[in-house]
């Protein structure tokens, strides 16, 4: 089920994130969280006893132990006991869960959290633990290699050349500079080539950070916020894990989720994708239709911030915060996970009229 049903409307009232930052390690992941947790519940008045249900979303990749949700949840406050979950994935995903959950009836509110520390290790290294293990891992292509793949895909389809993916990295970050919670703000040199024909201005910035969103269903989030950012929709699906059987210059995965998610019903007037390499803004604009009109990653988008695990959250966030200010009447939020974006998630969010 992709959109909620009749007389259940949930939405997100509250969004909290850190400054992102090149390095944090003077920090635990719990000393990142807590402010974030602490500022996304005194939006709306609430304590942690007030919380139906808890779930977050990171990597134990990245943390470099097994298990290391249950250290967050020191943030957090598992005591007396609460009704928690936790995905192995983009908190984007753990939003869909919590989502999922108060559609049952079973929560009128959930608190949703995600983290990541990029600094400790290579990046690079630690995603391509996500491929295939038999036919492609073993050839050890780390993530800036297989984005360089889809970003030649691109030119040698006629979609993009060198000047455009410049330009989307240069608008992102020029965006940014109203993002107080960026890592990279205004003009960033472009750089020389990482993985041709991509630079290093067109990837990621490497940092840590941390996010938060609190959901509340009907009556209640009307409550604790002015204006609700109602979740009209929401899908994600996920394309084939071998990268030779898929076309990269495409995202017919985003596509369909953006169907199911009634992207297409009607226009929106914002766009928060998560496209961590300038390539990939170039793929998810064709597969979601968007338009010159349509006011894409006013945040700076993941090419201004970019926390593993916290980057797709941080999309609805941000698509969320601009509802709840009246900046945005209809929004789009995108999150990605895997390489070459395998899959994606689409949520469609709405204000009130006004």
């Amino acid at each position: 089920m992709t959109s909620a049903p009749r007389g259940r409307e949930i939405a997100v009232v509250a969004f909290a994130q850190t400054g992102h930052r090149r390095t944090s390690d003077e920090l635990s992941e719990v000393e990142m969280l807590m402010p974030v947790l602490h500022e996304v519940l005194d939006a709306t008045g609430l304590k942690t006893a007030d919380i139906d249900f808890t779930c977050s979303g990171s990597s134990d990749y990245l943390a470099g132990r097994a298990f290391s949700f249950t250290l967050a949840l020191d943030g957090v406050g598992a005591w007396p006991p609460i009704s928690e979950s936790h995905v192995e994935m983009d908190g984007a995903w753990a939003l869909y869960e919590a989502w999922t959950k108060l559609l049952t009836g079973d929560a009128g509110t959930a608190l949703v959290y995600s983290y990541g520390k990029s600094s400790p290790g290579s990046v690079r290294d630690v995603l391509t633990r996500q491929l295939d293990p038999y036919y492609m891992a073993p050839l050890w292509p780390d993530s800036v290699a297989l984005a360089a793949l889809q970003a030649q895909a691109l030119i040698d389809a006629g979609d993009a050349d060198e000047p455009a993916l410049a330009a989307v990295a240069a608008r992102n970050r020029e965006a940014a500079r109203a993002n107080p919670h960026a890592q990279l703000r205004g003009p960033v040199r472009h750089g020389d080539y990482l993985v041709r024909p991509l630079r290093t201005g067109d990837c990621p910035p490497i940092g840590d950070g941390a996010a938060a969103v609190l959901l509340a269903a009907g009556d209640r989030a009307r409550e604790l916020c002015a204006r609700p950012a109602w979740i009209r929709g929401i899908d994600h699906r996920i394309e084939a894990h071998g990268l030779g059987v898929r076309d990269l210059t495409d995202s017919p995965s985003t596509r369909l989720a953006a169907e199911r998610a009634g992207v297409f019903e009607r226009p929106v007037d914002t766009a928060e994708l998560h496209a961590p390499f300038t390539a990939q803004e170039i793929v998810l604009r064709k597969a979601l239709r968007l338009g010159d009109d349509v006011d894409v990653n006013p945040s700076g988008g993941a090419l201004a911030a970019h926390p593993i695990m916290a980057a797709g959250l941080i999309r609805i966030g941000e698509a969320a915060a601009r509802i709840h200010r009246g900046a945005s009447d209809r929004a789009l939020a995108h999150a990605t996970s895997g390489p070459c974006l395998q899959q994606n998630l689409v949520a469609v969010l709405e204000g009130e009229p006004r």
